[in-house]
């Protein structure tokens, strides 16, 4: 009963007052230093299905689904009920020396979807602190390995892996590393396999030639005694929804192979149905990593999870090793929570139990409907994979510039889309939309009509300020 009141006294809270309450005391991520600590940000009141409520009760398409996480959806009473039901059995156990049933079920659950011989799961809070594990691991597996100098990280322009220190520090998106430090001496950065932005001219098979040479060359140029790690999305989610050439990632693969240079494919974003199945590695592009790292919609985002499959070769090769009392000394209070691991199985099942097959189905109508936003003047290009896609607007189509005066356009078309019932996740000149996986045929005209509708009221704006003459 106190719960229930303690529940109502937060809903009753006014929308000003909360505004206000985060304006005074609540640092947002990622500010900027003239507003930190004195920032409101959208209320978002409620949810249900495909949708949110902010705290207008305005009604909103989820366009990003939270934050590429809420992929069955909002408000699924089978997600909350497994919350509730292991809190009352097992709140929490500590994983320095104890563990839960649901933890060793949920890792031979991910490791029976996991490709190859990746067959070991270590858990982690989220995709962050997933990445920062396996690097850590990498670090451990060569020093107990007698390499201590293969440490090198390589990493891709573009690329976003979290924000912890070593995560971070291999980000390469524009005003990512501005202001913020890193561990620079240890990560090498190659170009982004971005093929909208290849040299003029350029086929998709010779702009995959350029990547794997410049892979190819910075190995030999370092030296693979040096590497100890490849770290790449199969998609690259946060820099715009970036989909390689094809055949460029299994060449990239059998590179890190033949030169004893770990492949860590980031699957926190493309796991778990965002690409139709619990993972795109080997299905979707045909490799088997060393480590695949997830979060996000391993839960839905219904509790904060994480975490990296590990293959069994690399732990095979340190339990052999001279070294037995070498300890991995790497681990989280909230490593394998009882409660988190619970969701994720309940989570799991709801995809194998439909929610993969209806993304599948439904991903190549998202796919077509969004192109034809390319009819728009102000759209470049729209891309995309599964149920992840980017619109990315530029100032002119043959320069393929983006909007050097107006760097907030997707900011622009975000709030034009608010207005008209649709989050949209604004990247500097992009809109990414990454809808839950339960969205149907007729949510997506609902979704593409909004955005079409949004992104030419933006056109009429820039117009109108001389920004841009279209």
């Amino acid at each position: 009963m106190a719960a229930a009141q303690d529940m109502t006294a937060a809903n009753a809270l006014g929308h000003e007052e909360a505004v206000e309450l985060a304006r005074r005391h609540l640092i947002q991520p990622w500010p900027t230093a003239g507003e930190i600590g004195a920032e409101a940000r959208s209320l978002i009141g409620e949810g249900e299905g495909i949708y949110i409520t902010d705290g207008d009760g305005r009604r909103l398409i989820d366009g990003p689904a939270g934050m590429w996480c809420v992929n069955v959806g909002h408000r699924r009473e089978e997600l909350a009920r497994v919350m509730y039901d292991q809190a009352m059995q097992l709140s929490y156990n500590t994983p320095w020396y104890t563990m839960s049933e649901a933890s060793a079920v949920l890792a031979e659950r991910i490791a029976g979807h996991a490709p190859g011989d990746l067959n070991h799961v270590f858990f982690t809070t989220g995709g962050s602190s997933a990445v920062e594990s396996a690097l850590r691991f990498m670090q451990f597996y060569n020093n107990v390995r007698g390499r201590p100098e293969k440490k090198l990280i390589l990493s891709r322009g573009g690329a976003y892996h979290g924000s912890t220190y070593l995560s971070a520090s291999l980000n390469g998106r524009p005003r990512d590393r501005d202001w913020m430090d890193g561990a620079d001496d240890l990560v090498i950065k190659l170009s982004s396999p971005d093929p909208f932005r290849r040299p003029s001219g350029m086929s998709l098979t010779a702009f995959a030639d350029q990547l794997v040479a410049e892979f190819e060359e910075t190995v030999k140029r370092i030296g693979a005694d040096k590497i100890g790690a490849f770290v790449g999305e199969p998609v690259q989610a946060s820099g715009g929804v970036i989909v390689s050439p094809e055949g460029y990632l299994p060449r990239i693969r059998k590179i890190c192979r033949d030169n004893d240079i770990l492949f860590i494919s980031d699957e926190v974003v493309t796991a778990f149905g965002r690409l139709g199945h619990v993972f795109g590695s080997q299905d979707v592009f045909g490799i088997e990593p060393d480590i695949i790292t997830f979060a996000k919609g391993v839960t839905s985002g219904y509790f904060p999870l994480g975490g990296m499959v590990v293959s069994e070769r690399l732990l095979e090769e340190l339990r052999r090793s001279n070294h037995p009392t070498a300890m991995y000394a790497h681990g989280l209070t909230y490593s394998s929570h009882p409660v988190g691991c619970a969701v994720a199985l309940k989570n799991l099942d709801l995809l194998e139990g439909g929610v993969l097959a209806h993304a599948q189905a439904v991903a190549p109508y998202f796919q077509a409907q969004l192109k034809t936003l390319e009819e728009l003047p102000l759209v470049g290009e729209v891309r995309g994979l599964g149920l992840m896609a980017c619109v990315e607007c530029v100032a002119d189509r043959e320069s393929r510039n983006p909007l050097e005066l107006d760097r907030n356009v997707g900011m622009r078309i975000d709030a034009h889309c608010h207005e008209l019932g649709l989050l949209v996740r604004p990247l500097i000149n992009m809109c990414v939309m990454s809808p839950p996986l339960i969205i149907t045929r007729a949510q997506i005209d609902d979704m593409v009509g909004i955005l079409r509708e949004g992104i030419s009221r933006t056109m009429d704006d820039l117009r109108k300020e001389g920004v841009w003459r279209g």
